[in-house]
């Protein structure tokens, strides 16, 4: 081996991708299991047991495949050929908020938070919004979610509404953020 080729021998290149794409219905298994460790993690402790169940549930990959196929615009995080985060996005479903779009939702496998994944990810879904002449948008979270809050706040989101949330018996706070 020459002297070159040792060098660049000892500086590996990463063959790591990442890749955002659009959904595919075929892909709701694999949504179903980011949604599944995703929530998991958020939730627990903060939404009641039994109702947090029924929403994973709820949300298996026969529900992500309906959706996708009637439309809803769904954003895959691939990391090194694995699905590990997605986002959803669309129209802001909230008039009082004076922006045309919002990132429904936005969640990464646990396991790959706090990597700058989640970032990448957010500003994909904003570059969609944009896409389709949504200007600004917004997203919600639980205000006990505390990771979720610092992030949205972190990427600039200015708190601009409070409400709420119920679960069962339990009402919870919430908070949107907004970028304009």
């Amino acid at each position: 081996m020459s002297g070159r080729e040792a060098a660049a021998y000892s500086h590996p290149v990463s063959t790591v991708a990442i890749e955002i794409r659009p959904a595919h219905a075929d892909d709701a298994a694999s949504i179903a299991g980011v949604h599944d460790s995703a929530w998991r993690n958020a939730y627990r402790g903060l939404i009641p047991g039994r109702e947090l169940e029924r929403m994973i549930e709820r949300r298996g990959p026969s529900w992500w495949s309906g959706a996708i196929r009637r439309g809803s615009r769904v954003s895959l995080l691939i990391f090194a050929g694995e699905t590990v985060g997605y986002a959803s996005s669309g129209r802001n479903r909230a008039s009082s908020l004076a922006v045309g779009g919002e990132v429904y939702e936005l969640y990464l496998k646990p396991e790959y938070q706090g990597l700058g994944l989640g970032r990448r990810l957010f500003s994909a879904a904003r570059s969609e919004l944009a896409a389709r002449g949504l200007s600004g948008a917004a997203a919600w979270s639980l205000a006990g979610n505390d990771p979720a809050c610092g992030f949205y706040a972190r990427l600039g989101g200015k708190l601009a509404a409070r409400g709420v949330e119920h679960f069962g018996d339990i009402t919870l706070e919430k908070f949107a953020y907004v970028w304009r």
